[in-house]
C-alpha cells in the first residue's frame, strides 16, 4: 500500500467541546476476549498504551458490558462494573494519559446475540424486545417496561463510572444487531407500546438511554453513539432506505444528548444512498450537523477485503481516497480497526510516512496479537 499524497489532514488537531484530540484518528472498538472472568489487567492495559505511545488521536476500547446478567456473550469480554473490573479500567486510562493519549469505553449489551451455547458458564436468558433472536426465532420473552427502565439506568451507572474513572468521554454502542440496534430494528422489534412502532418510535429506548447518561456525567462530558444499518445476519439491512428516514431516524438521538456520532459501515468509500457519494458518517454529519466518525477497511489492503463473504469486499479505495473525503469536510473522524490492531505503530507510521514498514493484516494471528 502506498500514499500518494500527503496525510497531513489526519494529523489536525480536533475539538469538539471538552474533547481535544491532537489527530483526527480514533481507534476502532473491537473485542478481543482477553479479560477472564471480566477483569482487564495489566496487558489490557499495556495493549492500548502502546497505540496511544505511537499516536492514536482517541482510543475507544473494546465493547464492554453494563451491569446486567445476561450483558455479555463470552466470559472472556470486559466488564464495566464491580469494583475489580473499574480499579483494572482505572489502570488503563492511567497508562493511556501517561502516553499522551485520550481514552473513551465502549458500552454495551448483547441482547438476544447472547448465545448460551457459546457461554455455558452463565445461566441468563439473552434478551430483547421482543425475545427475538437476529433470525427470528424467540428465545425469551419480551422485556417489560420495568425491566427496560433498569437497563437504562444500567447504562447510565456505566457512564457515570467512566466519567469518575478518568475517561476522555463515554461510547454508546447501538449498533450491529445488539440490544440498543434490536429496538431501531422493525425485525426485531414488535412492540406495539411507547418503545415499538415506526422509526421514531424504535428510537425510544435509544433516548432515554442517552438521556439518563446526559444526566450521569453533566453537560460537558462527551457522548458518542455508534450506529449502523447492517446487521451480521444481512449486510444490506437499512434502517432508514434514504436520507430523509435517517434524518427522522438521527434527530431525536441528537436532541438527546449525542455529542458525535460512529457511523460504523463495512466500506467507507462506499455511498449511502443513491445519487450522492456520501458516506454514512458524510449523511450523518451533514444532517445532524454534528461530528462524525467514518470507519469501514481503513487501512486495508484488497487480499483482506477479499475475506468478507459477501460480494468478496469490492474494490480498495485506499488511503488517498479518505483523506480527500476527510479534506473536504465529509467527516470529523477517522476510526481505524484492525489495520490498528495488527500494528500498534501504524498511525506513527503514516504520519511519518513510513509506510514500507506497515503490518500486514492476518486472521490468523487474532489470538496473539498485542
Amino acid at each position: 500500500m502506498t500514499v500518494s499524497k500527503t496525510a497531513a489532514a489526519l494529523f489536525k488537531p480536533f475539538e469538539s467541546g471538552r474533547l481535544k484530540l491532537e489527530n483526527r484518528i480514533v481507534m476502532a472498538p473491537m473485542t478481543r476476549s482477553f479479560s477472564p472472568t471480566g477483569v482487564p489487567g495489566p496487558d489490557v492495559a499495556g495493549y492500548y498504551r502502546r497505540r496511544a505511545e505511537n499516536g492514536v488521536g482517541l482510543i475507544i476500547t473494546e465493547g464492554t458490558v453494563i451491569n446486567h446478567p445476561a450483558a455479555a456473550a463470552d466470559s472472556g469480554v470486559p466488564h464495566f462494573y464491580g469494583e475489580e473490573a473499574l480499579e483494572g479500567w482505572a489502570r488503563v486510562v492511567r497508562e493511556v494519559h501517561e502516553a499522551g493519549g485520550k481514552i473513551a469505553p465502549q458500552i454495551w449489551h448483547t441482547g438476544t446475540a447472547r448465545d448460551r451455547k457459546n457461554f455455558p458458564d452463565s445461566n441468563a436468558d439473552p434478551i430483547g424486545p421482543s425475545g427475538l433472536s437476529l433470525t427470528g426465532e424467540q428465545v425469551s420473552e419480551p422485556l417489560t417496561v420495568e425491566e427496560i427502565r433498569g437497563l437504562v439506568q444500567a447504562y447510565a451507572q456505566a457512564a457515570a463510572d467512566a466519567k469518575s474513572a478518568g475517561f476522555d468521554a463515554v461510547e454508546i454502542h447501538g449498533a450491529h444487531g445488539y440490544l440498543i440496534d434490536q429496538f431501531f430494528w422493525d425485525f426485531t422489534n414488535k412492540r406495539t407500546d411507547e418503545y415499538g412502532g415506526d422509526l421514531v418510535g424504535r428510537t425510544r429506548f435509544a433516548v432515554e438511554i442517552i438521556e439518563a447518561v446526559r444526566a450521569a456525567v453533566g453537560p460537558d462530558f462527551p457522548i458518542i453513539f455508534r450506529f449502523s444499518q447492517w446487521k451480521p445476519v444481512d449486510y444490506g439491512v437499512k434502517l432508514a432506505a434514504n436520507p430523509e428516514e435517517l434524518e427522522r431516524f438521527l434527530a431525536p438521538l441528537s436532541a438527546a444528548g449525542v455529542d458525535i456520532f460512529h457511523a460504523s459501515t463495512r466500506r467507507f468509500w462506499e455511498p449511502e444512498f443513491e445519487g450522492s457519494d456520501l458516506n454514512l458518517a458524510g449523511w450523518t454529519q451533514k444532517l445532524t450537523g454534528k461530528p462524525a466518525i467514518t470507519v469501514g477497511s481503513i487501512g486495508l489492503d484488497s487480499d483482506f477485503t477479499s475475506l468478507f463473504e459477501e460480494g468478496k469486499g469490492g474494490q480498495y479505495a485506499g488511503l488517498d481516497s479518505l483523506i480527500e473525503r476527510l479534506e473536504r469536510g465529509e467527516f470529523d473522524l477517522v476510526a481505524v480497526g484492525r489495520a490498528l490492531l495488527t500494528d500498534p505503530a501504524w498511525a506513527a507510521k503514516i504520519r511519518d510516512n513510513r509506510i514500507e514498514e506497515l503490518q500486514p493484516f492476518k486472521r490468523e494471528d487474532l489470538a496473539t496479537l498485542s
